[in-house]
């Protein structure tokens, strides 16, 4: 039996930190990575088993433990059937030099949402992990223990893989950076061939960005890259990670709300980002009382709809939709949805 199950047993008590084996961490054994919501739920599954993921048992939590995950709190249980499906589809392939042999098989062995009890808030989901899955957990010597808030507040799902990766190497002694070559860098972020095929694409649209927000006030990490070229090619890329010196401002930031989180990782003025309300009525509330009044179709041609009533079947909307109360195009679209609304 590995430690890292029983390192996931001994923080139990920790609900701010997720132990992930360093086979799941490093990415390097994942096909098929998930999206960015997928890989915040598979954070939150893999926590709230802690050292009984190697476990042939049942998992469990309610639907309102993902609605408390940073940008996911409009998710219903019609919009978390893909992320498992996403999920069910993940292929992990282990190789033991020392066994000669390869396992594939997958992260999770199927998963059951009950909503019974929906009426009253009440939808438990329930999964299994796959055998691969636990048996790489049971045997695994290393892990990385990850700020949860962190994962959860990241904006990308290659800012978490990099991120998770990184931390799988914090343990080891001595080590404070690595070379990629850009193939393993593009395995290690689960891309496609194909996708960003030339480096100087890679390194604007993925690499820089991803650097940014890790070393942004998000995560206790400062990463930098120097890249190693042969002739005017670039091979490899290192990257080297410490700790920041001031971890007050990490729990600063997660502790704020995300509009505006960009403005202050760019150092750009914060420009004021309209969002729907997150309940009750629009009434007296602008600009969303005069768009629904502007835009709603009239009962019997005269009567302005309920706007509590439209209020809530908007955010229903939304929440099946996965579309975020504070998107930047929020007030767009409620425009354009007030006048397919109908009140019957």
């Amino acid at each position: 039996m590995g430690k890292t199950t029983q390192v996931a047993a001994d923080r139990a008590y920790d609900q701010t930190k997720t132990v992930l084996p360093a086979e799941v961490a490093q990415g390097v054994y994942m096909q098929h990575a998930p999206s960015l919501a997928a890989l915040k739920l598979m954070h939150l599954m893999i926590g709230t088993a802690g050292g009984r993921m190697a476990d042939d048992v049942r998992h469990e939590f309610r639907l309102s433990a993902i609605k408390k995950i940073d940008g996911m709190d409009n998710h219903t249980r019609k919009s978390i059937v893909p992320l498992f499906q996403e999920l069910a589809a993940a292929v992990l392939t282990v190789d033991d030099p020392v066994k000669m042999t390869t396992t594939i098989g997958g992260l999770m062995d199927g998963a059951r949402i009950d909503y019974r009890h929906e009426v009253s808030g009440d939808v438990m989901v329930t999964w299994y992990f796959g055998r691969t899955f636990r048996e790489m957990a049971a045997e695994s010597n290393h892990w990385a223990i990850l700020d949860r808030q962190a994962v959860f507040h990241l904006g990308s799902k290659y800012s978490v893989l990099l991120f998770q990766h990184i931390a799988s190497l914090q343990n080891l002694k001595h080590v404070t950076s690595k070379r990629f070559t850009v193939p393993d860098l593009r395995a290690m972020f689960g891309m496609s061939d194909g996708k960003f095929s030339r480096f100087a694409d890679l390194n604007k649209h993925i690499i820089k960005p991803v650097i940014a927000e890790i070393n942004s006030d998000i995560t206790r990490l400062h990463l930098t890259v120097t890249y190693h070229k042969v002739g005017r090619t670039v091979a490899e890329v290192e990257i080297s990670w410490e700790v920041k010196e001031d971890l007050t401002k990490v729990k600063d930031e997660q502790d704020r709300p995300k509009v505006g989180r960009k403005a202050r990782r760019d150092g750009t003025t914060e420009t004021p980002v309209t969002v729907f309300p997150a309940f009750g009525s629009v009434k007296d509330t602008q600009p969303w009382d005069r768009i629904a009044r502007d835009n709603a179709p009239r009962i019997d041609g005269r009567h302005v709809p309920d706007l509590r009533v439209l209020a809530d079947t908007f955010r229903k909307w939304c929440g099946e939709k996965s579309i975020p109360l504070d998107t930047a195009s929020i007030e767009k679209t409620f425009t354009t949805w007030c006048k397919s609304y109908s009140a019957r």
